[in-house]
């Protein structure tokens, strides 16, 4: 039993990141992941995450 639902990453990667099939056979399993969103790393970011990042460092200018 394969670990990789293989017609739906096709149907994600032909359909929805516009490869080509030659494009698609050539990358592996995590690249095509990575692409797709999924795998290891920080989530994306969020509006949660970026008004707490906007009020630690503000747009404003530093008076010296």
């Amino acid at each position: 039993m394969s670990r990789f639902d293989w017609p739906a990453l096709m149907r994600a990667g032909l359909t929805g990141l516009h490869l080509r099939p030659a494009e698609f056979w050539a990358l592996t399993p995590a690249e095509l992941l990575m692409m797709l969103g999924h795998g290891s790393g920080p989530p994306p970011l969020n509006r949660a995450r970026l008004d707490e990042l906007a009020r630690a460092y503000p747009d404003t200018p530093q008076e010296m």
